[in-house]
Protein backbone atom coordinates (compact mmCIF):
# COMPACT_ATOMS: atom_id res chain seq x y z
CA UNK A 1 0.00 0.00 0.00
CA UNK A 2 1.27 3.60 -1.14
CA UNK A 3 0.23 6.37 1.35
CA UNK A 4 -0.18 10.17 -0.63
CA UNK A 5 0.29 13.19 1.56
CA UNK A 6 -2.89 15.07 1.84
CA UNK A 7 -1.98 17.73 4.22
CA UNK A 8 0.82 18.96 6.22
CA UNK A 9 0.71 21.30 9.08
CA UNK A 10 -0.65 19.56 11.77
CA UNK A 11 0.62 19.61 15.37
CA UNK A 12 -1.35 16.05 16.70
CA UNK A 13 -4.68 15.17 14.71
CA UNK A 14 -6.75 13.39 16.59
CA UNK A 15 -10.84 12.05 15.72
CA UNK A 16 -10.69 12.17 12.10
CA UNK A 17 -14.32 11.57 10.87
CA UNK A 18 -15.45 11.40 7.36
CA UNK A 19 -19.00 13.53 7.49
CA UNK A 20 -20.62 15.79 4.54
CA UNK A 21 -18.37 15.20 2.20
CA UNK A 22 -15.15 15.80 3.86
CA UNK A 23 -13.36 14.79 6.82
CA UNK A 24 -13.06 16.22 10.20
CA UNK A 25 -10.38 16.03 12.72
CA UNK A 26 -8.86 17.69 15.76
CA UNK A 27 -5.95 19.23 16.34
CA UNK A 28 -4.65 18.77 20.00
CA UNK A 29 -2.60 21.39 20.54
CA UNK A 30 -4.07 24.15 17.87
CA UNK A 31 -6.94 23.37 20.08
CA UNK A 32 -9.24 23.66 16.76
CA UNK A 33 -11.52 21.16 14.89
CA UNK A 34 -10.59 21.25 10.82
CA UNK A 35 -12.65 20.02 7.83
CA UNK A 36 -10.24 18.82 4.92
CA UNK A 37 -11.67 18.32 1.34
CA UNK A 38 -10.62 15.60 -1.08
CA UNK A 39 -8.59 18.40 -2.94
CA UNK A 40 -6.70 18.90 0.38
CA UNK A 41 -8.38 22.26 0.86
CA UNK A 42 -8.19 22.64 4.55
CA UNK A 43 -10.73 25.17 6.40
CA UNK A 44 -11.42 26.03 10.28
CA UNK A 45 -14.47 25.20 11.80
CA UNK A 46 -14.07 26.01 15.72
CA UNK A 47 -11.33 26.83 17.90
CA UNK A 48 -11.85 25.69 21.81
CA UNK A 49 -10.34 27.42 24.88
CA UNK A 50 -9.69 23.32 25.50
CA UNK A 51 -7.75 20.15 23.68
CA UNK A 52 -10.17 19.05 20.97
CA UNK A 53 -10.44 15.16 20.89
CA UNK A 54 -13.30 12.84 19.68
CA UNK A 55 -15.91 13.88 17.44
CA UNK A 56 -19.54 12.87 16.38
CA UNK A 57 -22.83 14.17 15.17
CA UNK A 58 -26.10 14.10 17.14
CA UNK A 59 -29.30 13.17 14.71
CA UNK A 60 -30.31 17.69 14.26
CA UNK A 61 -26.54 17.74 12.84
CA UNK A 62 -25.11 19.40 15.60
CA UNK A 63 -21.28 18.63 16.28
CA UNK A 64 -19.94 17.29 19.57
CA UNK A 65 -16.68 17.74 20.71
CA UNK A 66 -14.88 16.19 23.47
CA UNK A 67 -12.99 18.89 25.26
CA UNK A 68 -10.10 16.62 27.09
CA UNK A 69 -8.99 18.81 29.74
CA UNK A 70 -12.13 20.30 31.19
CA UNK A 71 -13.58 16.71 30.65
CA UNK A 72 -16.61 18.50 28.98
CA UNK A 73 -18.82 17.11 26.10
CA UNK A 74 -19.71 20.17 24.13
CA UNK A 75 -22.21 21.35 21.04
CA UNK A 76 -21.63 23.28 18.42
CA UNK A 77 -24.30 24.21 16.26
CA UNK A 78 -22.91 25.98 13.90
CA UNK A 79 -22.49 29.54 15.53
CA UNK A 80 -22.39 28.87 18.92
CA UNK A 81 -20.83 26.41 21.23
CA UNK A 82 -22.95 24.75 24.76
CA UNK A 83 -22.15 22.28 27.32
CA UNK A 84 -24.01 19.17 26.22
CA UNK A 85 -22.46 17.16 29.50
CA UNK A 86 -20.19 17.74 31.95
CA UNK A 87 -18.06 14.60 32.62
CA UNK A 88 -16.05 15.27 35.45
CA UNK A 89 -16.90 13.88 38.18
CA UNK A 90 -17.10 10.52 36.04
CA UNK A 91 -13.58 10.63 34.32
CA UNK A 92 -10.49 9.44 36.18
CA UNK A 93 -8.18 11.36 33.67
CA UNK A 94 -8.14 13.41 30.32
CA UNK A 95 -11.48 12.41 28.22
CA UNK A 96 -10.30 11.61 24.90
CA UNK A 97 -11.81 9.73 21.75
CA UNK A 98 -15.39 8.66 21.41
CA UNK A 99 -17.98 7.36 18.89
CA UNK A 100 -21.86 8.79 18.19
CA UNK A 101 -24.75 6.26 17.47
CA UNK A 102 -27.27 7.62 14.98
CA UNK A 103 -29.52 7.95 17.52
CA UNK A 104 -26.83 10.02 19.29
CA UNK A 105 -25.90 8.45 22.00
CA UNK A 106 -21.91 8.95 22.63
CA UNK A 107 -19.37 6.58 24.23
CA UNK A 108 -16.19 9.03 25.44
CA UNK A 109 -13.51 6.79 26.53
CA UNK A 110 -10.64 8.44 29.16
CA UNK A 111 -7.17 8.04 30.07
CA UNK A 112 -7.79 6.52 33.61
CA UNK A 113 -5.58 8.25 35.52
CA UNK A 114 -3.02 10.92 34.75
CA UNK A 115 -0.98 10.13 31.78
CA UNK A 116 0.96 13.05 31.34
CA UNK A 117 2.85 13.16 34.39
CA UNK A 118 3.86 9.31 34.33
CA UNK A 119 1.16 7.94 37.31
CA UNK A 120 0.26 4.79 37.89
CA UNK A 121 -1.60 2.85 35.11
CA UNK A 122 -5.59 2.52 36.38
CA UNK A 123 -8.33 1.08 34.57
CA UNK A 124 -11.45 3.29 34.09
CA UNK A 125 -15.05 3.01 32.05
CA UNK A 126 -16.68 4.29 29.20
CA UNK A 127 -18.80 7.14 29.77
CA UNK A 128 -22.55 7.31 27.86
CA UNK A 129 -23.90 10.61 27.05
CA UNK A 130 -27.96 10.61 26.52
CA UNK A 131 -29.34 12.21 23.17
CA UNK A 132 -30.72 14.85 25.65
CA UNK A 133 -26.98 15.22 27.63
CA UNK A 134 -27.29 12.80 30.79
CA UNK A 135 -23.84 11.11 31.41
CA UNK A 136 -23.07 7.82 33.07
CA UNK A 137 -20.61 4.82 33.81
CA UNK A 138 -21.19 2.13 31.11
CA UNK A 139 -19.47 -1.56 30.39
CA UNK A 140 -16.44 -2.72 32.05
CA UNK A 141 -13.11 -1.45 33.46
CA UNK A 142 -10.90 -0.73 30.61
CA UNK A 143 -7.62 -0.15 30.13
CA UNK A 144 -6.91 2.86 28.68
CA UNK A 145 -10.62 3.16 26.65
CA UNK A 146 -9.83 4.40 23.18
CA UNK A 147 -11.14 4.03 19.69
CA UNK A 148 -14.61 2.43 19.26
CA UNK A 149 -16.57 1.61 16.47
CA UNK A 150 -20.69 0.89 16.78
CA UNK A 151 -22.07 -2.12 13.91
CA UNK A 152 -23.40 -0.57 11.19
CA UNK A 153 -27.14 -2.28 12.61
CA UNK A 154 -26.21 -0.24 15.75
CA UNK A 155 -26.23 -3.51 17.74
CA UNK A 156 -22.81 -3.61 18.74
CA UNK A 157 -20.37 -1.37 20.09
CA UNK A 158 -16.42 -2.39 20.01
CA UNK A 159 -14.22 -0.49 21.85
CA UNK A 160 -10.32 -0.81 21.74
CA UNK A 161 -7.77 -0.58 24.86
CA UNK A 162 -4.38 0.83 23.89
CA UNK A 163 -3.27 -0.45 26.76
CA UNK A 164 -4.86 -3.81 27.58
CA UNK A 165 -4.06 -4.81 23.90
CA UNK A 166 -7.52 -6.12 22.80
CA UNK A 167 -10.54 -5.17 21.34
CA UNK A 168 -13.97 -4.95 24.02
CA UNK A 169 -17.68 -5.40 22.54
CA UNK A 170 -21.07 -4.90 24.14
CA UNK A 171 -24.38 -5.19 22.93
CA UNK A 172 -26.12 -1.93 22.96
CA UNK A 173 -29.34 -1.86 24.41
CA UNK A 174 -32.51 0.24 23.65
CA UNK A 175 -31.47 3.04 26.11
CA UNK A 176 -28.28 2.90 25.11
CA UNK A 177 -26.30 1.39 28.11
CA UNK A 178 -24.28 -1.21 27.90
CA UNK A 179 -24.43 -5.15 28.02
CA UNK A 180 -22.69 -8.64 27.62
CA UNK A 181 -19.39 -7.47 27.62
CA UNK A 182 -16.95 -10.04 25.67
CA UNK A 183 -13.80 -10.11 24.22
CA UNK A 184 -13.98 -9.04 20.35
CA UNK A 185 -9.93 -9.18 19.95
CA UNK A 186 -7.02 -10.15 21.03
CA UNK A 187 -4.31 -8.27 20.00
CA UNK A 188 -1.15 -8.17 22.67
CA UNK A 189 1.74 -6.50 21.84
CA UNK A 190 -0.26 -4.01 19.73
CA UNK A 191 -2.07 -0.52 21.21
CA UNK A 192 -5.03 -0.23 19.44
CA UNK A 193 -5.66 3.86 18.88
CA UNK A 194 -7.98 5.40 16.70
CA UNK A 195 -9.77 3.02 14.40
CA UNK A 196 -12.46 2.42 11.40
CA UNK A 197 -14.82 -0.30 10.50
CA UNK A 198 -15.09 -1.78 7.13
CA UNK A 199 -17.98 -3.68 4.69
CA UNK A 200 -16.37 -6.68 6.07
CA UNK A 201 -16.64 -6.63 9.60
CA UNK A 202 -12.98 -5.68 10.40
CA UNK A 203 -11.17 -2.99 11.79
CA UNK A 204 -8.31 -0.37 10.52
CA UNK A 205 -6.82 0.65 13.58
CA UNK A 206 -3.54 3.21 14.15
CA UNK A 207 -0.58 1.02 16.39
CA UNK A 208 0.03 3.82 18.62
CA UNK A 209 3.04 1.24 19.76
CA UNK A 210 6.44 1.47 18.75
CA UNK A 211 5.53 -0.57 15.12
CA UNK A 212 4.68 2.92 13.63
CA UNK A 213 1.96 0.90 11.57
CA UNK A 214 -1.98 0.50 10.16
CA UNK A 215 -3.33 -2.74 11.04
CA UNK A 216 -6.43 -4.61 10.31
CA UNK A 217 -7.68 -7.15 12.84
CA UNK A 218 -10.59 -9.59 12.52
CA UNK A 219 -12.89 -10.49 14.98
CA UNK A 220 -10.73 -13.03 17.06
CA UNK A 221 -7.97 -11.15 16.67
CA UNK A 222 -6.17 -12.65 13.40
CA UNK A 223 -4.44 -9.37 11.87
CA UNK A 224 -5.28 -9.54 8.04
CA UNK A 225 -3.20 -6.71 7.11
CA UNK A 226 -0.47 -4.33 8.41
CA UNK A 227 1.75 -1.31 6.37
CA UNK A 228 3.97 0.99 8.10
CA UNK A 229 4.06 4.58 8.42
CA UNK A 230 6.32 7.48 7.83
CA UNK A 231 6.20 8.46 11.63
CA UNK A 232 4.00 7.26 14.55
CA UNK A 233 0.01 6.81 13.86
CA UNK A 234 -2.72 8.20 16.35
CA UNK A 235 -6.00 7.51 13.86
CA UNK A 236 -7.55 6.80 10.69
CA UNK A 237 -10.73 7.11 9.18
CA UNK A 238 -12.15 5.12 5.93
CA UNK A 239 -14.36 7.80 3.83
CA UNK A 240 -14.34 9.31 0.38
CA UNK A 241 -17.38 8.95 -2.20
CA UNK A 242 -17.04 5.09 -2.32
CA UNK A 243 -15.90 4.43 1.75
CA UNK A 244 -12.98 2.97 0.36
CA UNK A 245 -10.03 6.07 0.86
CA UNK A 246 -8.47 5.25 3.88
CA UNK A 247 -7.36 8.35 6.12
CA UNK A 248 -4.06 8.10 8.38
CA UNK A 249 -3.22 10.73 10.85
CA UNK A 250 0.77 10.49 11.73
CA UNK A 251 3.05 12.92 14.00
CA UNK A 252 6.39 12.74 15.42
CA UNK A 253 5.00 12.10 18.78
CA UNK A 254 1.97 12.82 20.84
CA UNK A 255 3.63 15.30 23.99
CA UNK A 256 3.13 18.55 23.88
CA UNK A 257 6.95 19.64 24.05
CA UNK A 258 7.75 17.04 21.02
CA UNK A 259 4.82 18.58 18.52
CA UNK A 260 3.27 22.14 20.21
CA UNK A 261 4.01 24.61 17.82
CA UNK A 262 6.10 22.08 15.43
CA UNK A 263 3.54 21.71 12.60
CA UNK A 264 4.65 17.82 11.77
CA UNK A 265 1.92 16.03 11.48
CA UNK A 266 0.44 14.76 8.18
CA UNK A 267 -2.39 13.86 6.69
CA UNK A 268 -2.17 10.62 4.90
CA UNK A 269 -4.57 8.46 1.89
CA UNK A 270 -4.76 5.14 0.63
CA UNK A 271 -6.76 3.00 -0.98
CA UNK A 272 -8.52 0.07 0.24
CA UNK A 273 -10.88 -2.86 -0.89
CA UNK A 274 -13.93 -3.08 1.29
CA UNK A 275 -15.43 0.52 2.32
CA UNK A 276 -16.58 1.85 5.76
CA UNK A 277 -19.10 1.03 7.37
CA UNK A 278 -20.95 1.92 10.81
CA UNK A 279 -20.58 4.70 13.08
CA UNK A 280 -18.11 6.37 13.26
Amino acid sequence: MELTRLIDGIDFGEGPRWHDGRLWYSDFYQQTVYTVNPAGERERVLTLDDQPSGLGWLPNGDLLIVAMRSKRLLRFDGEKTTVHADLSKLAEGLCNDMVVTAEGHAYVGNFGFDFETGGAPAATRLIHVTPDGRADRVGDELKFPNGSVVTPDGSTLIVGETMGGQYRAYDIENDGSLSNGRVWASIIGLLPDGCTLDSDAAIWFSDAGPGQQICRVAEGGEILERFPTPDPTFACMLGGADGKTLFVLTAPGSAKEVVAGKARGVLWTTRVDAPRAGWP
